[in-house]
């Protein structure tokens, strides 16, 4: 089905853009969207470990003067909901990121563009709000890395996001068996006047992953190396363990995004909320983290900032809202989310982010 130009009327949560997508995406299309890596065991992993998180509510709290506004990085957020950098997403509507970008100023949302986008930074940037960040795929080219980077501060981006978790990258074993491959169409906009690199030859004996996939994947002179080219502050994605962030942090690094990719990297590697707990007792109170991987609803977000992250990106919602109705689904998605993140607050007895902590997770004493 073509995108709609409404609302839908079976839309009663952000979560049910995810069902309704099936209707307007192909069985291919919704596999590839929908799939993490391999077996799918950490895309699973990132649902269960939202579900399994109780709550803990406190009565009597006065929240008659409640607001979700924070600020990061320097910057004021009227609420905590970013939207992931994701690529291609001219898949799911000819627009693209474009009218994501629009739904991202219509709700004063963070728009994080994805290196992989189908609609380039200067096609895109011109619709987003204030709040603009990029995400950074390392070239094997330095000077194409470069020009990205250069590209994005011209188009007033205030962050670079840089991913490191998913240098060589492994489909969902559902997408390739529902035959999926992307369309000729679906080009990453940002690449297109870039030189392609040159084919590796592999000697006898030699890995196609170690010496071929991974020869071009950065490393930390790569990052040391960006760190002196632009003054935009550097948030690192895809980090999951505690000692990475320590050093990311003592880098330099100006933030982190606690991510698995949506379960797109390593497929058995543990869910992003899990382990967020201990990243931020790693880093301190005061060093920004932020949450990706799995969010389906105000609730989830709550959980995710009570866990220790200060914002959380939202991924799948927004290509299946896009899907569903374009930039108009996407807006509406987002304030259904912001809606859902208040109610929860409001029941749970807290104002304002500030009040959000651990000490709103329930543990019975086993857990303890």
């Amino acid at each position: 089905m073509a995108a709609l130009n409404s609302i839908p009327a079976e839309v009663h949560c952000a979560q049910d853009y995810e069902i309704l997508a099936r209707h307007f995406l192909s069985e291919g299309d919704y596999a590839y969207i929908a799939g993490g890596c391999g077996r799918d065991s950490t895309l699973r992993a990132n649902r269960e470990a939202f579900d399994s998180v109780r709550l803990w509510p406190r009565l009597l709290r006065d929240v008659r003067h409640g607001h979700l506004a924070s600020t990061l990085l320097g910057h004021a957020l009227p609420h905590p909901i970013m939207l992931a950098p994701l690529a291609y997403q001219t898949l799911a509507h000819p627009q693209g990121e474009i009218d994501v970008a629009r739904a991202a100023a219509a709700t004063d949302s963070c728009l994080i563009l994805s290196t992989l986008s189908g609609r380039s930074i200067e096609e895109t940037m011109p619709h987003a709000g204030e709040a603009r960040w990029f995400q950074l795929y390392f070239q094997t080219d330095r000077a194409a890395t470069l020009d990205l980077v250069r590209r994005a501060e011209s188009a007033a981006c205030q962050v670079l996001v840089v991913t490191l978790d998913t240098a060589i990258k492994l489909p969902s074993l559902g997408a390739l068996r529902s035959g999926f491959s992307m369309p000729a169409r679906v080009v990453a906009a940002n690449l297109t006047n870039y030189q392609a690199p040159a084919a590796l030859a592999l000697a006898r004996g030699q890995s196609r992953i170690f010496q071929g996939a991974m020869a071009g994947a950065p490393n930390l002179d790569d990052l040391r190396w960006l760190l002196g080219q632009t003054r935009l502050p550097i948030v690192v994605k895809g980090v999951l363990h505690p000692e990475d962030a320590l050093m990311l942090k003592a880098m330099g690094i100006a933030g982190q995004v606690v991510s698995n990719h949506g379960g797109r990297s390593l497929d058995g590697a543990p869910a992003s909320l899990e382990v967020l707990p201990a990243m931020r007792a790693a880093v301190g109170p005061g060093y920004p983290l932020l949450l990706d991987s799995g969010i389906r609803s105000g609730t989830d977000i709550f959980r995710g900032l009570a866990a220790g992250a200060n914002a959380v990106l939202v991924g799948r919602l927004q290509v299946y809202a896009l899907a569903v109705a374009g930039a108009l689904g996407v807006a509406h998605m987002l304030r259904l989310l912001r809606e859902e993140l208040e109610a929860c607050m409001a029941q749970a007895g807290c104002a304002t982010l500030a009040d959000i902590g651990p000490q709103m997770i329930y543990r019975n004493k086993d857990e303890a």
